[in-house]
């Protein structure tokens, strides 16, 4: 619970929720909070939750289904079909008899399931503390799945992989991680992540690219600040991300895959062999050959990071000088590599491809026998 940073993200959560209603926002953020914990069954909420759903869905479509066959026949008789040709007495009173079937008395549900010792599980006792209840004038709503994510579930019939590309931002504020390979799926699928300095994948971004947040990797610093300026940055964080345009959303996705080619196992397969050789010339120096004596040192020199993605003028703003834009090379002609003469501007613009190179050539140990 502490060292995958939950408490950490619920009590961001709550910061944020706060943020929001201060400033009036209207976007309302949905939280999942995807762990394993003590369950017995899906609570009778859920299902009933999830069986109306269905049942609207499937109304919607055949209403749809039938609106589709009036606006085909309307329109081969040479008439312009009117809005009240279209949806018939029938359909809406079907329609609303699914809304109403929808609205509730009591708050939704924060967990999915029966929970074994619900007073003492951490997550909900913290999600209490902090009052997130999914409130009418709350714009975080959180989701407690307290189950692996599987195809076959009646609730959330959705793969990992499924699940992962249909969110926005992935949270890991890992108090504790040797690696943490889900913010790195998430960097593959294209999804931005938080994660920390105290992770080896935070620590990895930090060490290769010169700005993280540009391609969507957000590092909170849980090394060298306190508790509380860390909930502040995680928070900041999710907020700032709160405020982006979709366009601005999609672009940061576009960049965040990009660095797919960073976690490739040709690139990551080559530090794993690096370390576990200078593991055993540490270990066994002696059955080593001189010739690679000097590895040690040249695996502690300092490395280039990626630099900041090269920006490429977007559409240009409204009422902007547009003499200054040259249109057959997509470029400004007062723009400098790295400066952009629209600040506020910064992520609606389209980035180049990554070029990579491998950081040191592999080197296979030589082990003398005697």
């Amino acid at each position: 619970y502490r060292n995958k940073g939950l408490d950490m993200y619920v009590e961001a959560l709550a910061r944020l929720n706060a943020r929001l209603k201060a400033c009036g926002s209207p976007v309302t953020v949905v939280a999942f909070i995807i762990t394993p914990a003590k369950v017995n069954s899906f609570t009778v909420e859920t299902l009933k939750g999830q069986a109306l759903i269905k049942q609207l869905e499937d109304t919607v479509q055949e209403v749809s289904a039938r609106i589709g066959r009036r606006l085909f026949e309307t329109a081969a008789r040479g008439r312009e079909p009117l809005a009240e040709d279209l949806l018939t007495e029938q359909d809406r009173i079907l329609l609303k008899r699914r809304v109403f079937a929808l609205k509730r008395d009591a708050l939704p549900p924060i967990v999915t399931h029966n929970m074994v010792s619900d007073h003492e599980d951490p997550v909900l006792n913290q999600l209490r503390a902090v009052r997130l209840f999914n409130n009418d004038d709350d714009r975080v709503k959180v989701v407690f799945h307290p189950e692996f994510l599987n195809a076959n579930n009646p609730v959330m019939g959705l793969d990992y992989e499924e699940f992962i590309r249909g969110t926005h931002l992935g949270v890991f504020p890992s108090y504790y991680e040797p690696w943490g390979y889900t913010p790195a799926e998430c960097t593959v699928m294209g999804v931005p992540s938080v994660t920390t300095n105290l992770s080896g994948f935070g620590c990895f971004m930090e060490d290769n690219i010169a700005s993280p947040q540009d391609y969507g990797i957000y590092i909170v610093d849980r090394r060298l600040k306190a508790p509380e300026e860390s909930m502040e940055q995680l928070a900041s964080y999710m907020f700032d991300f709160c405020q982006k345009t979709r366009r601005q959303r999609i672009n940061q996705r576009n960049r965040t895959e990009r660095l797919a080619d960073i976690l490739d196992w040709k690139r990551m397969g080559v530090e794993y062999m690096k370390a576990r050789q200078c593991a055993l010339r540490r270990c066994y120096p002696d059955a080593f050959d001189d010739a690679f004596a000097s590895y040690d040192d040249a695996a502690d020199e300092p490395r280039g990071k990626l630099s900041r993605p090269q920006s490429i003028p977007g559409t240009p703003l409204a009422g902007a000088d547009l003499s200054t834009y040259d249109f057959a090379a997509l470029s400004i002609s007062a723009e400098l590599p790295g400066v952009r003469d629209h600040d506020h501007d910064h992520d609606d613009d389209l980035r180049p491809p990554i070029q990579l190179k491998m950081k040191t050539p592999l080197m296979t140990p030589t082990i003398q026998t005697p």
